[in-house]
């Protein structure tokens, strides 16, 4: 009787280390695959805002001037309705903003 129960569990013992071995090459070709996907695909680069005062004052002064631009171009196109003078206003406006935004946001003046 014990020789056959040494068998068993010579037979579990060497079942049990080929499981281990099949789940140890497993994990290492998930580890190389993962390795090899990591090395392929760069992982995305998180920007995180600055949140300090001068950040959320200078993200208002953008939403203000972005506001501003907006509105002028949507009434001139709302009252005049002319493509020319529209795109007219577009440009000037493109090349006004700089000046308005120095002379009514900068405090050096």
């Amino acid at each position: 009787m014990s020789k056959e129960r040494a068998r068993r569990r010579a037979e579990r013992e060497a079942e049990r280390a080929r499981a281990m071995r099949l789940n140890e090459q497993r994990q290492a070709r998930a580890a190389r695959r993962r390795a090899r996907l990591a090395r392929l695909i760069p992982r995305p680069v998180r920007v995180a805002r600055q949140g300090g005062l001068l950040a959320r004052r200078r993200r208002a002064r953008n939403v203000v001037v972005l506001l501003g631009f907006l509105l002028v171009q949507t009434l001139v196109w709302l009252i005049w309705g002319s493509a020319f003078l529209s795109f007219g206003v577009l440009v000037f406006s493109l090349l006004l903003a700089p000046v308005l935004v120095t002379l009514a946001f900068d405090r050096r003046i």
